[in-house]
């Protein structure tokens, strides 16, 4: 029996008295892949990404371990919803134009001692200040730079379209606009490099392709960790209490650590290891979070139909975005008609040994946006589940 025909049996045993559709965390692959962020974080904190893994239960699971320390939040609702749920150390990765969230952030001193939003543009506190209400709580401001790698005088960019701020001169202008301003103070710098710790290099069955990716990546590092360590001393030239600098994303956390300018690392979809972290060679994760379908049509030899399934990813269209059918092994979409809204066919000879209501396994092409289609969680250990667990929209909290 291959491993993952093993992991199959513990999932069906641990499930067999639940009805899929259902998700699952495998809680000895989610604490082995939190090991192994630490390990490679080689001694710096990881601060948690809250958008890959959508669950308090988890989050606070992962926060108990040495080595996490601090949630990374993708909106400012969700930011207020844990720290008032006793989460201290939230930091908010992006903008916000939330104003009734920046009110309550501004008249709570609970709130604004623990959350640190995001600001690229002098306009972000123009905004935060309108939206006060009345509120004199002082908020706490990161500044975000841009990591993209210019080439060809800007001509040719690589990297997510994000902050406008990229050279030290530009940050280090922000930051006196921060200090200069009452109700403000800046704590931090953020840099996520997502076209390095977001893009595989190993593409199956394109080496040129990966080679490239392999290059530019490697140049990539190089260029941002010469800019970054930069601008952190401009704008410790400005604040010297600079309290953190985070940076960094599951697939390049060694390298990212390496960095002396860096105090942080922020990873989060390497504790479920979706589909997408298959095409890497920084490190192997062990896959963590699955959802099953039952099977509720044989439509003839060498395929079955489950129910539902058409949970495609964010970014940009491809079939890279799909879930894949993951157990048993050897399943493959109809390319005709793919995973469907109601109605997924599968191929191949492990069909025919499929009964009606028998589950097949899918793994996510990302990793904490399939908590958007379950409202729980089934944590298993060995050939058991211990608990059941809601997501954020099991909790009735859907942000975005």
């Amino acid at each position: 029996m291959t491993a993952r025909a093993a992991d199959r049996a513990r999932y069906d045993r641990a499930t067999a008295h639940l009805d899929a559709p259902l998700a699952i965390v495998d809680l000895d692959a989610f604490d082995a892949n939190a090991a192994d962020l630490v390990r490679r974080a080689a001694g710096k904190p990881v601060r948690v990404a809250s958008k890959s893994v959508r669950c308090r239960a988890l989050l606070e699971r992962v926060l108990a371990k040495d080595g996490f320390q601090g949630i990374m939040s993708f909106t400012l609702a969700e930011s207020l919803w844990l720290a008032r749920s006793g989460f201290d150390d939230v930091l908010l990765a992006y903008p916000s134009a939330d104003r009734a969230g920046f009110a309550e952030l501004a008249a709570d001193p609970k709130l604004a001692g623990a959350v640190t939003v995001m600001v690229d543009d002098p306009a972000h506190l123009d905004l935060i200040d309108a939206a006060r209400d009345g509120g004199r709580e002082v908020v706490r401001v990161c500044l975000e730079l841009d990591t993209s790698l210019k080439l060809l005088g800007g001509r040719v960019r690589v990297g997510a379209r994000r902050s406008p701020l990229h050279s030290p001169a530009q940050l280090a202008e922000l930051a006196r606009s921060v200090a200069r301003r009452p109700g403000f103070r800046l704590v931090g710098i953020m840099a996520y490099e997502g076209h390095i710790a977001g893009v595989g290099d190993a593409v199956a069955g394109r080496p040129l392709r990966s080679r490239a990716i392999r290059l530019m990546q490697a140049a990539a590092r190089r260029e941002l960790a010469e800019r970054r360590a930069a601008v952190v001393r401009a704008v410790r030239e400005v604040v010297p209490g600079l309290e953190f600098v985070n940076g960094g994303g599951t697939g390049s956390v060694q390298h990212t650590a390496a960095e002396d300018s860096v105090t942080e690392i922020a990873a989060g979809s390497g504790l479920y290891v979706p589909r997408l972290f298959d095409n890497y060679t920084s490190f192997t994760g062990r896959p963590a979070a699955l959802f099953a379908q039952p099977v509720v049509r044989r439509p003839g030899v060498g395929a079955v139909t489950v129910l539902g399934g058409g949970y495609p990813a964010s970014g940009a269209a491809g079939p890279d975005r799909l879930p894949v059918p993951y157990l048993p092994e050897g399943l493959q979409y109809d390319p005709q008609e793919g995973p469907g809204e109601v109605q997924t066919p599968l191929l191949g000879s492990p069909a025919d040994d499929l009964l009606i209501g028998d589950k097949v396994w899918f793994r996510h092409a990302k990793a904490g946006e399939l908590c958007e289609r379950f409202d729980a969680l089934h944590l298993i250990e060995g050939d058991t589940v211990t608990t059941t667990v809601p997501t954020y929209r099991g909790e009735g909290q859907t942000f975005l």
